[in-house]
């Protein structure tokens, strides 16, 4: 089993290099500290999209599309109000930075 870092060291980092890089990283929702999933929305010029961090069967994570497709902001915002209401351990973090997934991939993975 790979050991996986905690979720708020995780998050802590990728909101550094993204907001070094002259992006845009934010909390929109705390969850669990140690092991909390992750969903990060994506901001892509009026559009929004979401992408979760996944555990595998390879036991390694990946990063999955989530919630509705490339959508208005209010459409994404009522999805991921809705998923942290059901887990209040979900972590919610926006980046607006050109390139975002590899930032996350390169951070979170």
């Amino acid at each position: 089993m790979s050991e996986r870092l905690p979720t708020h060291l995780a998050i802590g980092a990728l909101l550094r290099r993204v907001n070094d890089s002259g992006g845009l990283a934010v909390i929109r929702a705390r969850g669990e500290a140690q092991g909390g999933a992750v969903l990060i929305l994506i901001a892509e010029g009026r559009a929004m999209r979401a992408l979760e961090r996944m555990r595998g069967l390879d036991d390694r994570d990946t990063l999955v599309p989530a919630g509705p497709a490339a959508t208005e902001p209010m459409a994404m915002e009522d999805y991921w109000q809705n998923r942290h209401r059901r887990d209040p351990d979900l972590w919610v973090v926006e980046l607006d930075v050109p390139h975002a997934e590899r930032f996350v991939a390169e951070t979170i993975l």
